[in-house]
């Protein structure tokens, strides 16, 4: 089967086509607010170089957040219009899941935890604890990052700290021996693949009319800095 796979819950804009578990094309931007015009042309791209149509598509799957509102906003519709007009299957994966599964992906030896997060601004976060099994020991909050609070986790063992949230809070939680961090770490829509999968098989689907981002945080609206707008 074929599926898309669209991640634009942060600054990455990720797209990848896969047939059959494996990657046939992907496209990935870190260009600031760029999702609304990288998304589209993306989708286009890969859906060429994989020599499809996208009448050929079996389900499409989208980051579920937390993470941008504008981000998630233009992800999840543009996967709610590509299945309704096709009438495929929508699936979602929790954003900081699909970030686990990828550092376990990339990292196959890795026997420790992953803590994805997200950086929520100021000193929050958004995070989780998943371990090789992706098992969920603790699930997604909004944390204000301060020495000791994941010391429940780094008393027993390594953790990983992985994502655009985690460069921020080294100074506090690095000094801890079990704590790792991983600067070469890209979120990416490759993460979800596995876990996209095992939802179809589950039968575990969205409702496309109904189903909504987990934003964890309300939005708060900010003048724009856009030249020309008020």
């Amino acid at each position: 089967m074929n599926i898309l796979l669209i991640e634009t819950a942060t600054q990455i804009c990720s797209v990848v086509l896969a047939s059959e578990g494996k990657v046939v094309a992907h496209r990935e931007s870190d260009t600031p607010n760029a999702h609304s015009t990288c998304l589209s042309v993306f989708i286009d791209e890969v859906l060429k170089e994989s020599h499809l149509t996208p009448r050929e598509l079996g389900a499409v799957c989208v980051s579920a957040g937390p993470g941008s509102y504008t981000g998630l906003r233009i992800g999840v519709s543009t996967a709610k219009g590509f299945c309704y007009a096709l009438g495929i299957p929508l699936l979602s994966v929790p954003t900081l899941l699909s970030m686990a599964s990828l550092y376990y992906r990339q990292h196959p030896d890795y026997r420790g935890l992953v803590c994805p997060m997200i950086d929520a601004r100021r000193m929050e976060c958004y995070t989780m604890i998943v371990n090789g099994e992706m098992e969920i020991l603790r699930d997604t909050s909004a944390d204000v990052i301060e020495a000791g609070c994941f010391d429940e986790w780094l008393d027993r063992g390594e953790v990983v700290f992985v994502g655009d949230g985690a460069e921020k809070t080294k100074d506090i939680l690095g000094v801890h021996c079990n704590a790792r961090y991983d600067n070469n770490f890209c979120l990416s829509a490759k993460g979800m693949l596995e876990l996209a999968e095992t939802r179809l098989r589950e039968g575990k689907m969205e409702d496309v009319a109904y189903f909504e981002p987990f934003y964890l945080k309300d939005f708060v609206a900010k003048k724009s800095v856009v030249h020309g707008l008020r």
